[in-house]
């Protein structure tokens, strides 16, 4: 076993470990929903209420609860147990009444959200006109927006992590190459610049809002009192320290003992921060999940970043030597990280999902069906390209890079870039829908 694939599977074991020691999430069943309301839904009552009651099937935080009159008006709320919270009402002596809410899911930040009304006085009559209107959702541009918000984090988390171990493990000399720097720079710019959007974005999509309450300052003080807040802010944090570790890599310090540890840290705080705002910790077993996911999250960086550095920085440079000491090494680690990435995927999919049912008869499953479909795709295609390196990669260092010898593994690396970008679409979708378990 060469020292490179020693260095990764010490990497993938240590670190799920390291994300045991520092706690995982608690348990959650699916999304949070209403289990009750005190007055009900459509009651009839002879004198006006001062609060309202709203019970949730799960704990919930105040702050992440939101009940606005039909005019906009958001009403104050307070906890009265774990899984409650009381709201203050300023109603009329005779009438309707009619409030929204919603609510986040505290471990994935997805919204919930319905409609309650009531009639207050002997006179009043429940006629059900709000029942015939169609309950607040989500705006779907808000939801679009937040999805490809997501794709673009995933993708920029995928590049800057996969691509500094591509340069500390296999590449030294990358750090000093334009286009493996450019890499990592727009990766590290796309990945703040998809959290401080995540931030705005879930705001509106929490609230009900359209695309331009994203934009104001409210949304974001509103969302960072939440949790799903406090995980996109410490995320925005771990982005910001990154730019210290790739301003060393910039200035050649990939050889130095200190920068690896750096650099550690924070990939370790950046898939940490990422795993935090998800499904993994849904099911029996929570921690396991959330292993899983840290697993699953590594597995795919260094694969997926180790995969755009070969085809945008190395290929294109077409120098014997690079090909001879960097492609074996990089084919070797992507085998250990697909491992890892199946073997964590497989314990996802039974913690998330749970049944055969759910995984055919959900939108959660069906998706997952079909990331797992794409999946196969690019290990047909990765498969494609290790096959070359076991046949080719000799000639083509004999031939001392030869284009037309090493143009058909340019396909195949092509080939896996372009589907690991549909799979990285699919898993961002994922993140939004429901389990249903």
């Amino acid at each position: 076993m060469t020292p490179t694939v020693r260095r990764a599977l010490l990497l993938l074991v240590l670190t799920p470990l390291l994300y045991v020691l520092t706690g995982a999430s608690g348990t959650a069943v699916a999304h949070t929903e209403l289990v009750s309301s005190s007055p009900k839904d459509g009651a009839a009552l002879k004198k006006a209420p001062d609060h309202l009651t709203l019970t949730f099937d799960e704990a919930v935080d105040p702050a992440g609860v939101r009940v606005l009159t039909m005019d906009g008006d958001r009403l104050p709320v307070s906890r009265t147990g774990a899984d409650s919270v009381r709201v203050s009402l300023a109603a009329p002596g005779q009438g309707r009444i009619a409030v929204v809410w919603s609510v986040v899911d505290e471990e994935d930040g997805h919204a919930s959200s319905g409609r309650i009304a009531f009639a207050v006085g002997t006179t009043a009559t429940t006629t059900g006109d709000e029942a015939s209107v169609p309950a607040p959702a989500p705006s779907p541009s808000v939801r679009k927006g937040l999805v490809a918000a997501r794709w673009a984090g995933y993708l920029s988390l995928a590049l800057f992590v996969g691509g500094l171990a591509f340069v500390a493990l296999l590449w030294p000399l990358g750090a000093y190459e334009p286009r493996a720097r450019a890499l990592l720079g727009l990766a590290w710019a796309g990945g703040l610049a998809a959290t401080v959007a995540a931030i705005g974005l879930q705001g509106a999509y929490t609230s009900l809002g359209g695309l331009r309450d994203a934009l104001r300052p409210a949304t974001y003080a509103d969302v960072l009192a939440t949790e799903p807040g406090v995980v996109l802010a410490a995320r925005g944090l771990m982005w910001v320290l990154a730019a210290v570790v790739l301003g060393a890599l910039l200035q050649g310090a990939a050889r130095s003992a200190g920068w690896r540890v750096g650099a550690l840290a924070v990939a370790f705080g950046l898939l940490r921060t990422t795993g935090m705002h998800g499904h993994s910790s849904e099911g029996g077993e929570p921690t396991w999940g959330a292993v899983a996911d840290f697993a699953h999250l590594l597995g795919a960086s260094l694969w997926i970043g180790g995969l755009a550095m070969l085809a945008v920085a190395v290929l294109p440079r077409r120098r014997a030597g690079e090909l001879a000491a960097v492609v074996p090494g990089y084919s070797r680690l992507a085998a250990v990280s697909v491992t890892a990435i199946v073997v964590a995927g497989l314990v996802l999919a039974w913690q998330v999902v749970g049944s055969y049912d759910a995984l055919l008869h959900t939108s959660y499953g069906q998706l997952l069906l079909v990331k797992t479909a794409v999946l196969g795709g690019v290990l047909v295609a990765a498969y494609a390209s290790r096959q070359w390196v076991r046949t080719r990669l000799d000639l083509a260092v004999l031939l001392r890079g030869d284009a037309a010898t090493v143009r058909s593994f340019g396909y195949s690396v092509a080939a896996e870039t372009g589907l690991v970008l549909v799979v990285l679409a699919v898993t961002s979708l994922l993140v939004t829908a429901d389990p249903g378990r």
